[in-house]
């Protein structure tokens, strides 16, 4: 006792004589190296005597620019930081050297930061060496800086007292300038900053936050590489399992569902059925961004034979909303305009294809149109004729049943006659879609989709929902009625939406898999990495014209869920489907900077849902990461304006998910409810393997513990296109003849096809306690409310089997055997697919967890 007594003074000792020697305050030297083409973010260095300096890092980014577009933009440049008479920290910075504007952000304590503003001070010239001085007897700041126009370099000055609104912007001289920076030599390379008085308080804070941030990044680098090294005499790993029912809880019936985003040809060529490209002649430069000079409105058309040629007019198209109409001039019979398809047609032997097209005659040639779709070797293995075609815009449609198999077939229309005509729309589909649907969806990979058994589907994106630039944004009122009156336009993504896949069908497509549709729609603002909104970020809607874009969305409900009487209703029911839909979710934004921007605008979006809609639950956003300004802000407002829902996104590496199981035990249940829209396991190289997959079946253990404040989950993203692929990793890839799902697929699969309403709260016991062992076994147990069966999950990352005691005497548990599923093999493994099962069972029974491995039990109960 007494040996205890003396450690525990000499340790009060110690640590008395630490804080004893620690001076009051001290200085921080703010600055950015200017490296990495000026991204390089916020630096620090810290000083007790402004003699000795020492790095915060070296180089650590503690804030980064939020402005403009990704590379040329997001840069920081001369940072400013001072404090107010309050104590809060500000920091303002030149963006580039071209803009009219600076940047400005708050913080408490120097590595939180709040939300940033670029306000616009000057039209002509840009915004260079930043200074503030505060003007005690005004009680303002005042900013001043130099502008450089054509040489020439002059002063400016603006005033403020709460950095949201500034004075006029005035032309100053050198007396307004203090001339705050300092040049300092840190690590042998010279800086320039701003030396400032703190706290030493708040410098230890910035550096255990840097210690933290660091310890943090090694968590989230944690892999299977290392596990050959420290699991190296692991062989066998106990475990006890046991169940406490009478601590059950309900949970999300929703769980589990789909993110549908048009990317990496997702919908055109892809979901969507379609099987010519550029049916419209609607194909433009600009949706690549002028990157691409034959992707233009004749892309994938070319002449089939000799004696013809075509062109592209605008003159009385079809519709406005497609201008554009190619027109056929035949000088002999025999020769067409073909399509070469999304990187070929294929064509099954024995299937039949609806076949139409837009047609009229140019002068007083009449005829029919002969159809055929020919193979790589020009033999025709399909054709049909249509009407004759006369001087007036007209629907024609035929049928094609091929008699031969192709994986590259090119469709081929040939006028019977000579002369002129005019052809849009020309469109082939197979009839075998998914559902049988007309203009509907490729059957094997929507039956692919739907066997997840997705709870909900989220459409149209992402960021294919707020677009690239205000003219961008995806608008739903666009994409319903006739396919001839959808506006067509560039993907965020640079290719081309033809609408084909609209509002319409993705509600249908909802419908037939039984899933709740969530709509998403922009916050009033487009994406904030915008190349096309000029300088500055997100650049939204107007005000002046936010009434009318927030009926758009009231507009929405009214199409989805009004009479067939109402306006946008009778919209609906002509296209077939005259009962509502039943919406019951809209999503509001997606991963928006929460700017003063965006807040004013989703604020208004948000209160006339409410008002004139309080039965839809909307969701709101709060960026793209787990943590940081945005999360922060986001969640600020949303619990400001009681949003009932908000949607998170993170991409992570496998150990943030090892080491996040925890993530939303700690959330605050009276708040929001959480929809975590956006997700997945990230490796170098991007695989989607066992490792990837398991961490994600990891981490879905703790989302369904978790399932009362986490109400939804879907993968992103969830398509891609093999050849035109933009993002990895995807849950499913596939080409024009194959549907490839991967190893995390088979993850979402076996969870969604097994899910459940209660939770069931189990312990597990392991023989081996050490930290990181526990941390890659895993369980959940739900109850299915309908069949009323237990569904037992358990996942091992480990590289050893775990010998599982599982006692299942709480449970009420009918007969002697369950399903079970087996999803296993080693890390890098790829083309891993579950195994199906019968397992014997008693109330106390034995199961072994293969290594790398997700087993998902399924037991019958007694009614």
């Amino acid at each position: 006792m007494k040996k205890v007594l003396i450690i525990s003074l000499l340790l009060i000792c110690q640590v008395f004589f630490v804080f004893a020697n620690e001076p009051d305050s001290a200085y921080v030297f703010a600055y950015t190296s200017g490296k990495q083409n000026n991204t390089a973010g916020l630096h620090y260095a810290w000083s007790i005597d402004k003699q000795n300096w020492h790095t915060i890092g070296p180089e650590w980014r503690f804030l980064a620019s939020d402005f403009g577009t990704w590379g040329s933009q997001k840069k920081m440049i001369d940072p400013f930081l001072f404090e107010d008479e309050t104590g809060l920290k500000h920091c303002i910075w030149t963006l580039n050297n071209e803009v009219g504007q600076f940047a400005h952000a708050a913080s408490d304590d120097l590595y939180n930061w709040k939300r940033q503003s670029y306000p616009e001070v000057t039209e002509e010239g840009n915004v260079l060496d930043l200074e503030v001085s505060f003007d005690g007897a005004g009680k303002k700041y005042l900013i001043t800086w130099i502008s450089e126009k054509q040489g020439q370099k002059k002063l400016f000055r603006t005033t403020t007292v709460d950095f949201k609104n500034y004075s006029e912007t005035k032309e100053t001289t050198k007396s307004d300038r203090l001339n705050l920076r300092s040049t300092i030599v840190l690590d042998g390379e010279q800086q320039s900053g701003v030396v400032v008085k703190v706290s030493w308080e708040l410098i230890d804070e910035i550096i255990k936050h840097y210690e933290w941030s660091l310890f943090h990044n090694q968590e989230r680098a944690d892999n299977t590489s290392l596990d050959a090294e420290r699991f190296k005499d692991l062989q066998t790993v106990k475990a006890a399992i046991s169940f406490q029912p009478e601590n059950s809880k309900r949970i999300s019936d929703k769980l589990v569902g789909i993110f549908f985003e048009d990317i990496n040809y997702a919908a055109d060529g892809g979901l969507y059925a379609e099987l010519v490209q550029n049916r419209g002649f609607e194909y433009a430069l600009s949706d690549r961004k002028n990157s691409d000079s034959t992707w233009n409105s004749s892309k994938s058309w070319s002449i089939e034979g000799f004696g013809a040629s075509f062109s592209i007019d605008t003159t009385e198209p079809v519709h406005i909303n497609n201008k554009h109409f190619a027109v056929l001039k035949v000088e002999k019979t025999g020769s067409g305009l073909a399509n070469e398809g999304f990187d070929g047609i294929p064509v099954k032997t024995g299937e039949k294809y609806n076949f139409s097209v837009f047609a009229k005659s140019v002068g007083d040639n009449k005829g029919r149109l002969l159809v055929q779709l020919i193979d790589e070797n020009k033999n025709v293995i399909a054709q049909s004729k249509t009407g004759t075609i006369n001087g007036k815009w007209k629907k024609y449609e035929t049928v094609l049943e091929a008699n031969a198999a192709s994986e590259k077939a090119k469709i081929v229309v040939i006028p019977q006659t000579t002369g002129e005509v005019a052809l849009d729309m020309i469109s082939l589909f197979p009839q075998n879609t998914f559902k049988g649907r007309k203009n509907g969806l490729r059957a094997d990979l929507a039956q692919t989709i739907a066997d997840i058994h997705p709870k909900f589907v989220r459409f149209p994106g992402g960021c294919v929902a707020h677009g690239d630039g205000l003219a961008n944004m995806y608008r739903w009122s666009r994409t319903v009625g006739p396919l001839e009156a959808r506006v067509p336009q560039r993907n965020i993504w640079n290719y081309h939406q033809t609408a084909g896949l609209g509002y319409f069908e993705y509600f249908q497509f909802c419908e037939d898999i039984n899933a709740e549709p969530v709509p998403v729609l922009a916050a009033g603002v487009p994406c904030q990495n915008s190349s096309t909104c000029g300088h500055g970020q997100q650049g939204g809607i107007p005000m002046c014209d936010m009434d009318e874009y927030i009926q758009e969305v009231l507009d929405l409900i009214e199409w989805a869920n009004g009479d067939k009487n109402t306006k946008w209703g009778k919209v609906r029911a002509d296209a077939g489907h005259p009962e509502p839909f039943h919406l019951k979710y809209i999503g509001i934004g997606n991963e928006d900077l929460i700017t003063d921007i965006f807040e004013e605008r989703f604020t208004m979006i948000f209160n006339a849902v409410k008002e004139k809609h309080p039965e839809i639950t909307v969701i709101g956003t709060v960026g793209p990461f787990y943590m940081g300004t945005d999360y922060e802000e986001g969640w600020e407002l949303a619990t400001k304006l009681e949003v009932p829902m908000v949607d998170e996104h993170y991409y992570q590496p496998p150990g943030w998910f090892i080491h996040n199981q925890d993530f939303y035990d700690r959330y605050d249940r009276s708040k929001s409810k959480v929809y975590l829209g956006e997700y997945a396991a990230h490796l170098p190289g991007r695989p989607n393997n066992i490792e990837t997959a398991l961490s994600e079946a990891l981490y879905m253990t703790s989302l369904e513990r978790n399932g009362d404040v986490v109400e939804m989950t879907s993968y992103a993203p969830l398509l891609a296109k093999e050849g035109n692929t933009q993002w990895t990793p995807d849950l499913i890839y596939f080409n024009n003849n194959e549907v490839k799902p991967t190893v995390g697929y088979y993850v979402q699969k076996l969870f969604g096809q097994n899910a459940g309403e209660t939770y069931i709260p189990g312990t597990i016991q392991l023989s081996d306690k050490r930290e990181n062992i526990s941390k890659r076994v895993a369980m959940s147990v739900v109850q299915d409310a309908e069949s009323k069966d237990i569904i037992i999950k358990l996942v091992n990352l480990l590289p050893a089997e775990v010998n599982a005691g599982i006692d299942l005497s709480a449970l009420n548990i009918a007969g002697s055997e369950a399903v079970l599923s087996v999803l296993e093999g080693s890390p890098d493994d790829k083309m891993a697919a579950p195994k199906v099962g019968s397992l014997q069972v008693s109330d106390q029974f034995n199961y072994q967890l293969p290594a790398y491995s997700f087993s998902v039990i399924r037991l019958k109960t007694i009614n």
